[in-house]
């Protein structure tokens, strides 16, 4: 059943990025998002569902009065789909900062098969749930299930701005992580959807990294063998292209 839709994924062709030269390749990225089983931490004990007492976090060896605490709320590609736990991209993110001197706790909240409703409906949850309490910049990288299921822009737009929203009343600052619509959905739709990060990033004044699977989508050594979802490598490439905007973030705390 998953061979005989990716091979019909595999038909839709168009220019995505720079790096992504089908929509085909890219859409077969997309539906890995939404075929991963839609439960948390599937293959990734750093991540949560709601049910579970807290999210679990990546400590830095520093006094917690002195921590700055990081949520990584998103989808499959946060929540390390098919990976050990420490090479999800929170957890290689937070080794990242840590040798960089950041003292970080980045918790992983990350969903398999989340959409931006389902990340609206857990966000305030997260955010009481994280350890001492204090959430000092929260990465939402949702929308790419949306656009699978060709959910409308207008949700997400809803959807991603009361996550925003939440975010910014908690007093955390917030990177939002875009993703892109497949062109087979029509020029309209992906030119509302793309359009939804960038309105949103320059309405509530935060940070936009304009897509999370820049220099990864496309490229077989940086997935796994479905793929659909980034490897060990493709999450350190991750890392080190969204890491910049990160540490931009936490220099204005």
């Amino acid at each position: 059943m998953l061979n005989i839709l990716v091979q019909k994924v595999c038909t839709v062709t168009m220019r995505v990025c720079g790096h992504c030269a089908s929509a085909g390749a890219f859409f077969i990225v997309l539906a890995g998002l939404l075929l991963a089983l839609p439960v948390a931490a599937v293959a990734s004990a750093g991540t949560y569902d709601g049910n579970q007492s807290a999210p679990a976090g990546n400590e830095a060896a520093h006094d917690s009065e002195t921590i700055i605490h990081i949520l990584a709320l998103g989808d499959s590609l946060t929540a390390g789909y098919g990976l050990e736990e420490a090479d999800s991209y929170p957890a290689v993110l937070q080794r990242k900062l840590t040798e960089s001197g950041w003292p970080v706790k980045v918790v992983n909240a990350g969903v398999s098969g989340d959409t931006s409703a389902g990340g609206l409906a857990r966000v305030g949850w997260a955010l009481g749930a994280v350890p001492e309490g204090k959430v000092d910049l929260v990465i939402v990288g949702l929308g790419a299930n949306d656009a699978l299921r060709g959910l409308p822009p207008q949700a997400l737009r809803k959807n991603l701005a009361g996550i925003v929203e939440q975010c910014l009343s908690h007093g955390a600052r917030v990177l939002l992580v875009g993703m892109q619509a497949p062109r087979n959905m029509g020029a309209d739709y992906a030119q509302q959807f793309d359009a939804v990060y960038p309105d949103l990033a320059d309405k509530y004044n935060i940070a936009l990294y304009p897509f999370l699977l820049e220099g990864v989508a496309l490229d077989p050594d940086m997935n796994l063998k479905d793929g659909m979802h980034p490897n060990a490598e493709g999450v350190k490439e991750i890392v080190k292209r969204l890491s910049p905007a990160v540490v931009k973030e936490l220099e204005k705390l």
